[in-house]
């Protein structure tokens, strides 16, 4: 009887195969192609009706959990939600954090308390003194839902009031019943919408004089920070407890991670009253041009969020957790002296952040009344715990003078020191300015400066900080990677490698690098790049270790290799004592080499001229990095990143709309228009039970994002339907990224016969794989694959196989490696292969599983055009079945290049147990020895060959997909001096050893490094 295929959709039969119905169900035209999202619709509504506490779900072991980013809970009937609690019990407290299995938590004895019911978000926008007409119509100002999304769509975009009318003058638009009719009555109409936080002004009086009148525009940051205290958003994404986290039961080694699990956070809530809630406030400013291209237009925003929204969650930009709550003024000071303007500016910011603060002070002081997303209402105290600057701020903010630390007693020439200085205290500082004050007025700038200054402080007399309790400015000036770790790598650490290497030499080396797909390639090297963002550093440092060994000194590279080091290890978003244990070794390690530097002359300033000391502020800052983390979490999460990229939405795009006349007011005027809109939608989507919002986050990407080449795999989800797509990606992301882990387990948990089989889309613990529906070539017999991809051991590697599998079974983990039993004509069940030259894999984030990385392309293709001995990408493979990755690091795995991957295609009649499961030949790397490790000391790093036969053939074997674990990058060992014969289409075949680089990702920087 002959096998026929049927449509799970239509029904409809007599399809030859699997193939014919996925292309059947493929037509946009056939009305199956609905059925994943069908698929969707029906276990989101079985996951809504479980029982949330039920224990009977699906914990499929090869899939982490992503219910949360699939079937998160929609925006129902808030208003039931938000009815507040009035018991004032332990019990709810705990209820933020979901810790994981192996952790152990500590709360703090005195936890926060609720007091009864405040008020929710739409009860914010329930009393606006429109909400009269809103009881008929939610959109009023606008007609209805349809004329807001039109009014919305123009605020939003970007179009000038006379673009505007024209575009409302259309005869199309003319016929719309819309309630405005014009650009001024829509703006008109807009500024009735409720608002947030309220833009206030105040000239500032100066006793000396400014070109220009000094207008500070602000508003309360208090409210600013009730606003994101109260907002729907953050529901389940603060914290509000102090914890300490432990990896045993024992309480030996602590884990910290959010700023709620370190000291400082702990030991404010002790200082509290009982049942207080302690809301850490985040500051970050920074002063940014405005104006394109010609002109000196500079703004100077402060930005304001929550230490209590989760790391996750602040960090996203799309997430809008930093609000602007204050311009403060760019003045220019009339003074014959350069030094006392300077010191005039840095006074009048300081007198600006004590008006805009004094809130924040208060509240600190005597606490306040605020209410959560939930409605609660708690006793809050807000208490600066950082504020993101860069090194030239923060000793503003300080008030130090230059060459001196803004965080310890440690001035220029201690700044090599291979230990931490006696902290920078707040008592200390102000010490020192009564003792000046004592010795000369404030007044008289030009005296108070010189009494200052045998301080090493900055003139400034009346600090901000003075007078907020809970505030140290060695503790909130924190550690920020954009600045301090980065920078500092551009800076000097490249510097010192092109000094050491040759910028010609360097530059070639980089130049012939194999690109990697979604990676950016310095096709021109590095040494001559211009306006160097946070971007390109963070890609210099994945391959410069691997790149300038051989050529630089030992020593050298060893210093530099452990500034690498350090640079990795503080960046980990969950950091136990162990790894701070590390960190500190890394420093020490770099403190032992570095004499290696000046030594050979590497160091050098202006007009190329050698340094001999170690007057580097970030080399001094990193001593305070381990404290930091002690006292306030991990420093990933005061990264400059995400204020930066604020600038633009919150300064720059409002700034463009502008007529280049009196920015700061029009940008106030632009935030505040924007800010209703952003409410206004949200709230009319809550009351309208809409399950997402229309509210448009734009996000721009890293603000550090450049105009380069990346080497970019546009039509990697061609193949899979826009529904499940829409479905899938994650917000917050530049470029969303596309769960393979939820296709695989959405289709795994269908019925056999309803789904085109083989699934492109599988997993396997960590690690998810997918393939195009449609192979890149469809026929091609053993033979002239074997010829086609070099590989003259195919048929009888599959043979091989084969055979294990029949003496193994199915569950067998294949080596790679080992005698060839099979003959070179061996006869196999089949003769067909279909083959692809792409295969994406995408693995979990190494601290959280729950986080699903961006999927990585890895190419399998043979030679073609400039790739003239074809394109292979190296993997880690398993080859044991008691090792995982990435638990056990390179134990129980392998390094192999992938060269084929394929699946046989069987004659007519012909059956085998693994007939859908894909394969791939894979050629293996072995590890070289160095005397007693297995890594290069300097470097620190293992050292590859590709492993061949006794006859000098490449080891190789076929072995299941399944088995690769995640991509890794190799790179040429170019010796000495590189061939120059060399280029990034052949360095990888033509080169004999190869550094397994370690820096490429950090996610696989810690297996690695084991």
């Amino acid at each position: 009887m002959s096998n026929s295929y049927q449509c799970p959709s239509c029904g409809k039969d007599n399809f030859k195969d699997h193939g014919a119905v996925a292309r059947h169900m493929s037509q946009p035209r056939s009305g199956c192609s609905t059925w994943l999202q069908d698929l969707i619709r029906l276990r989101s509504a079985s996951v809504r009706t479980a029982d949330s506490d039920s224990m009977d779900v699906d914990h499929a072991p090869n899939i982490p959990d992503v219910d949360q980013e699939l079937d998160g809970a929609g925006f129902g009937d808030w208003d039931g939600v938000f009815q507040g609690r009035s018991d004032e019990g332990d019990d709810q407290v705990h209820e933020e954090v979901t810790p994981t299995d192996s952790d152990f938590i500590d709360w703090h004895p005195k936890p926060p308390q609720t007091y009864g019911r405040g008020h929710t978000f739409l009860d914010s926008f329930r009393s606006d003194a429109n909400n009269t007409y809103r009881k008929e119509n939610h959109y009023y100002p606008f007609s209805g839902r349809k004329d807001w999304e039109v009014a919305l769509w123009l605020l939003r975009s970007g179009l000038s009031m006379a673009k505007v009318d024209s575009f409302l003058s259309l005869e199309m638009i003319k016929s719309l019943p819309l309630s405005f009719r014009s650009a001024k009555e829509l703006r008109g109409r807009a500024e009735m919408l409720p608002g947030g936080p309220p833009w206030m002004s105040q000239v500032i009086p100066t006793v000396h004089p400014t070109k220009s009148p000094v207008i500070l525009y602000w508003r309360d940051p208090l409210e600013c920070i009730a606003s994101l205290l109260n907002h729907p958003f953050f529901h389940d994404r603060m914290d509000f407890t102090p914890r300490r986290v432990y990896a045993t039961a024992q309480r030996l080694c602590r884990i910290y991670s959010e700023w709620m699990t370190g000291d400082d956070a702990w030991n404010m809530q002790s200082a509290l009253p009982r049942g207080a809630t302690l809301l850490g406030t985040i500051l970050s400013s920074d002063k940014t041009n405005i104006s394109m291209m010609t002109g000196d237009r500079v703004a100077h925003p402060l930005l304001i969020s929550l230490a209590n929204i989760h790391m996750s969650t602040r960090l996203k930009s799309s997430s809008n957790a930093f609000v602007l709550t204050a311009l403060l003024p760019v003045p220019k000071f009339i003074h014959k002296k350069k030094r006392m303007r300077g010191v005039l500016e840095d006074r009048l910011i300081h007198e600006c952040l004590n008006i805009v603060l004094r809130p924040l002070k208060q509240a600190a002081r005597e606490g306040v009344m605020l209410s959560d997303p939930i409605g609660h209402s708690r006793y809050c105290f807000t208490p600066l715990v950082s504020y993101i600057v860069d090194t030239l701020e923060a000793m503003m903010l300080a008030t130090v003078g230059g060459k001196t630390s803004p965080v310890t007693m440690a001035m220029y020439r201690q700044f090599g020191d291979p230990f931490h200085h006696e902290p920078r205290t707040k008592s200390t500082t102000l010490a020192q300015l009564r003792v000046a004050r004592v010795r000369a007025d404030p007044d008289d700038i030009e005296a108070f400066f010189r009494e200052a200054q045998k301080f090493r402080l900055n003139g400034v007399s009346d600090p901000f900080f003075a007078d907020w309790i809970l505030s140290e400015p060695s503790h909130f000036l924190t550690p920020e990677t954009l600045h301090h770790i980065h920078r500092e790598f551009y800076d000097h650490d490249v510097k010192w490698l092109v000094c050491a290497v040759g910028d010609v030499e360097l530059d070639f080396r980089f130049s012939v690098l194999q690109p990697i797909t979604g990676f950016r390639h310095f096709h021109g090297g590095i040494s001559k790049l211009k306006q160097v963002t946070g971007r390109a550093q963070r890609d210099i440092q994945r391959s410069i270790i691997a790149v300038s060994a051989d050529v630089a000194p030992s020593a050298v590279i060893t210093a530099i290799r452990a500034l690498m080091d350090f640079r990795y290890l503080v960046q980990s978003p969950r950091i136990d004592d162990n790894v701070l244990g590390r960190i500190s070794a890394a420093l020490d390690e770099f403190h032992a080499n570095k004499h290696a530097i000046i030594a050979g002359g590497f160091r050098r300033g202006q007009r190329n001229r050698v340094i001999d000391n170690w007057f580097i502020p970030k080399i001094e800052l990193m001593q305070s990095i381990v404290p930091s983390i002690r006292n306030s979490g991990v420093i990933m999460q005061w990264t400059a990143d995400t204020t930066e990229h604020a600038h633009i939405t919150e300064i720059k795009d409002p700034a463009r709309s502008s007529n280049n006349n009196n920015y700061d007011s029009q940008i106030c005027r632009h935030l505040d228009r924007a800010d209703k809109c952003c409410r206004f939608d949200l709230a009319t989507s809550l009351l309208e039970n809409i399950p997402g919002s229309n509210q448009q986050t734009t996000d721009h990407g890293d603000s550090d994002s450049d105009d380069v080449d990346f080497d970019v795999d546009n039509d990697d989800d061609d193949d899979i339907p826009a529904e499940l797509l829409a479905t899938i990606t994650s917000p917050g992301h530049s470029r969303p990224i596309t769960n393979h882990f939820a296709i695989a387990k959405l289709l795994q948990d269908r019925e056999v016969g309803t789904v085109p089989v083989p699934l492109r889309s599988f997993s396997v613990g960590r690690t998810s794989f997918h393939l195009a529906h449609v192979p890149s070539i469809r026929s091609i017999s053993v033979d002239d694959a074997a010829l086609k991809f070099d590989v003259p051991d195919l048929r009888p590697a599959i043979a091989d196989f084969l055979s294990r599998e029949a003496a193994h079974g199915q569950d067998y983990v294949h080596t790679i490696g080992g005698a060839r039993r099979a003959k070179p004509t061996a006869s196999l069940p089949f003769e067909k292969l279909q083959v692809w030259f792409k295969l994406r894999l995408q693995d979990t984030d190494l601290h959280d599983i729950s986080v699903v990385r961006p999927a990585q392309t890895l190419n399998c293709s043979p030679p073609s055009g400039v790739w003239t001995c074809g394109r292979y990408d190296p993997v880690i493979v398993n080859d044991n079945a008691r090792c995982s990755w990435p638990a056990d690091g390179l134990h129980g795995h392998t390094i192999g290049e992938i060269r084929l991957i394929l699946r046989p295609v069987g004659k007519a009649g012909t059956y085998w147990s693994w007939k859908d499961r894909f394969l791939t030949y894979v050629y293996r790397f072995d590890i070289i020895p160095q005397g007693g490790s297995n890594r290069e000391p300097s470097t620190q790093m293992h050292i590859l060959k590709r492993a061949k036969r006794s006859n000098g053939t490449r080891v190789g074997d076929v072995v299941p997909v399944t088995q690769l674990r995640a991509p890794v990058n190799l790179v040429p060992r170019f010796g000495a001096s590189a061939d120059n014969r060399l280029t990034q289409y052949n360095s990888m075949e033509h080169a004999s050893e190869f550094w397994l680089n370690k820096y490429w990702d950090k996610n696989t920087f810690f297996p690695l490094s084991m």
